[in-house]
């Protein structure tokens, strides 16, 4: 490879990153400008990727982490022949183009996760690596990749950084390889102001290999520290690469190239001294033209190799693997689930996990720690190491932001994945569970201790807001089952949607709907359904989770003065919305008020019956007492729901 070659190509990436900005004047022409030789070194250099089959399963990942500088992948993705052509990043941030203001997986061919939210690509990349390790296990011959994150100052200045990078520490991941855009540099001006750590020292007590290059322009001494990164399978590596952001331009070293447009008179004077054409705009040379041909004949090459290291594998669970499918008969053992008369959905959870684990084994996921708590172990699998790389069961460590970023990245190399932890911490995890529906991975979230019940911990453990918190998230689907069976179904539907779900499950034990079980299993996907009716029904009982059985209750008592009530349980708003008039009649009813019931905040069941729906719930934290005495001094009570409903009529 020449080194005018060389030159072009990374000039070629600078300017049509520099000239997105500026047509579309909003963006970040910074990082494309000091970050671009590193990005081409990987690309043309070692990456193994195919421009015409995106979607290839044994690619090497490049995530862009610092996402803000997504007009870099774009220029990247373009010129080593993606289906990204020339007018696209012409339309760079406009409505409806493939070059959104951050990187969007399934939107933009090439881009392998949905940056911007900074450190969560490099969590991202993490459990993508980890995927990539159990996938070569479980299919040797067939699975050999590596994954590679650009990140910025930035993404190791947050918290979720931290957290996946000494768990990648731990677990040896030496296929991962970061490139870090050292240019001390942020948004409001100089690192030195707020992040003076020696990152270098930091990843090597993480148990990372550290490579440091003194030039980010020269792509020579990046290309031969990527091969030293390529050698070392025990460690991930990490190369240090000084950068100037902004480079070239009269705005270089200052936070004033970082996230807004050069503006033309220092776009024009940026392209005179780099020595390229000030004119025309979005100017490939002939010579870097050529590289997309070369690109796409090299990957062809290497996908068709590997098409037939899968022919010759004959796996079926590997067809499966790629198609995103489930095998016939997966859910069998879900099926036959024989659960007590009474117990804890979240020992519900553990059966039906297991279950469906049994029939579906790439299934993989953890816990932040709480695996003896929220019952989330695949029996019979060891844990997840560098000596048990088949291990199904990760221990993630206290990091929930690191475990949900984390199983995201199982998720988008094709393993459903979950992760858990106690429902109250689900906050710590709201940016990855946000990315998730946004990505429509599919990633299973297994939250327990989902109320008041959680008792003597007191209100810092006891959910309140989380349940509804976490329906505010378009495309997230949200169960709260109410027994043994509804949890299974739970599960089935976690396994079958078209994105991401959250298991909402108890500590306390619930009364199994035994004698209800096909009722249970023929309403269940529809989010609502009639659970038990009564004739001449006067009111209807709505409820989810553990407030069901209260329900129960409360119809029994309301029968016995003369008052006939259906009880309806709503496992899932979300399904339920999506649901015809019709259906939401038949459940519901026309006109008959409506009293619903959750142990969490109140917020958002008026939506079920607009107009004649009452609440019961708790809009206040919890107390420190044993579970069901705090439950019932909060109003949680058979009285209590009788009240509201001979109130409603």
């Amino acid at each position: 490879m020449s080194a005018a070659l060389d030159r072009d190509a990374v000039n070629t990436l600078r300017f049509l990153s520099v000239d997105q900005v500026e047509a579309a004047n909003s963006g970040h022409p910074g990082l494309p400008l000091g970050a671009a030789a590193m990005a081409y070194a990987l690309f043309r250099r070692h990456l193994r990727f195919d421009p015409a089959r995106p979607d290839w399963a044994n690619r090497d990942r490049f995530i862009l982490s610092a996402g803000h500088g997504s007009a870099l992948i774009y220029s990247l993705l373009h010129v080593v022949g993606y289906e990204l052509p020339l007018d696209e990043l012409k339309r760079f941030r406009q409505l409806g183009s493939r070059t959104p203001g951050h990187p969007e997986f399934g939107w933009t061919p090439g881009v392998e996760a949905t940056t911007g939210p900074l450190g969560q690509g490099a969590g991202m990349a993490v459990g993508m690596a980890l995927a990539e390790r159990f996938l070569r296990e479980t299919h040797p011959g067939v699975f050999d990749h590596r994954i590679y994150a650009l990140v910025s100052d930035g993404d190791l200045m947050e918290g979720i950084a931290s957290e996946a990078c000494s768990l990648a520490g731990t677990q040896k991941l030496g296929r991962l390889i970061f490139l870090y855009d050292a240019n001390d540099i942020s948004l409001d001006g100089p690192t030195s102001h707020a992040f003076t750590e020696d990152v270098a020292g930091r990843f090597r007590a993480y148990g990372w290999q550290v490579l440091e290059i003194a030039d980010g322009n020269d792509v020579d001494a990046i290309d031969r520290a990527l091969v030293k990164a390529q050698a070392e399978e025990n460690r991930p590596s990490i190369l240090v690469i000084r950068t100037v952001i902004g480079y070239g331009s009269p705005k270089a070293g200052t936070s004033a190239a970082h996230g807004s447009p050069l503006g033309a008179a220092a776009t024009l004077q940026t392209k005179k001294d780099l020595g390229w054409p000030e004119e025309p705009a979005f100017h490939v040379p002939e010579a870097v033209k050529a590289i997309a041909a070369d690109a796409r004949d090299k990957g062809a090459a290497l996908s068709a190799a590997w098409d037939a290291a899968v022919a010759k594998s004959g796996s079926d669970a590997l067809q499966h693997i790629l198609a995103g499918t489930l095998p016939e008969g997966w859910d069998s053992a879900l099926n036959a689930l024989e659960p007590k008369d009474k117990e804890a959905t979240r020992d519900s959870g553990k059966a039906a996990l297991n279950a469906v684990a049994a029939g579906v084994p790439w299934l993989i996921g953890g816990s932040a720690d709480l695996v003896s708590s929220t019952k989330t172990e695949v029996s019979g699998s060891p844990i997840n190491s560098p000596a048990e790389p088949a291990g199904r069961n990760i221990w993630f460590g206290v990091r929930e932001h690191g475990m949900g970023a984390a199983v995201n990245g199982l998720a988008l190399t094709g393993l459903p994945a979950f992760g858990s932890t106690f429902l109250v911490f689900s906050d710590y995890m709201r940016g990855a569970i946000r990315l998730s529906a946004l990505m429509k991975t599919k990633s299973i979230w297994v939250f327990t201790h989902d109320s008041v019940f959680v008792g003597e911990d007191g209100p810092t453990h006891q959910p309140i807001e989380q349940v509804q918190s976490l329906r505010l998230i378009p495309g997230l689907e949200v169960h709260r089952p109410a027994d043994a069976f509804e949890t299974a179904e739970a599960w089935r539907c976690a396994m079958t949607a078209s994105g991401p779900s959250a298991l909402i499950l108890t500590r306390q034990a619930l009364p199994t709907l035994r004698d209800r079980r096909e009722t249970v299993r023929a309403g269940y996907a529809q989010g609502a359904y009639v659970l038990a009716d009564a004739d001449g029904a006067k009111a209807v009982l709505a409820a989810s989770g553990s407030e069901v059985s209260l329900a129960m209750k409360a119809a029994e008592a309301l029968t016995a003065e003369g008052i006939p009530v259906r009880v309806v349980s709503v496992p899932c708003r979300e399904r339920f919305a999506a649901q015809s008039a019709e259906v939401h009649q038949s459940v519901l009813g026309s006109g008959l008020p409506v009293v619903t019931l959750e142990a969490g905040t109140t917020s958002g069941w008026a939506d079920l019956a607009p107009g004649r729906t009452v609440s019961l719930g708790l809009d206040r934290f919890g107390e420190s007492a044993p579970g069901d005495e705090v439950y019932a001094h909060l109003g949680m009570t058979v009285e209590a729901v009788v009240g509201l409903v001979k109130g409603s009529l």
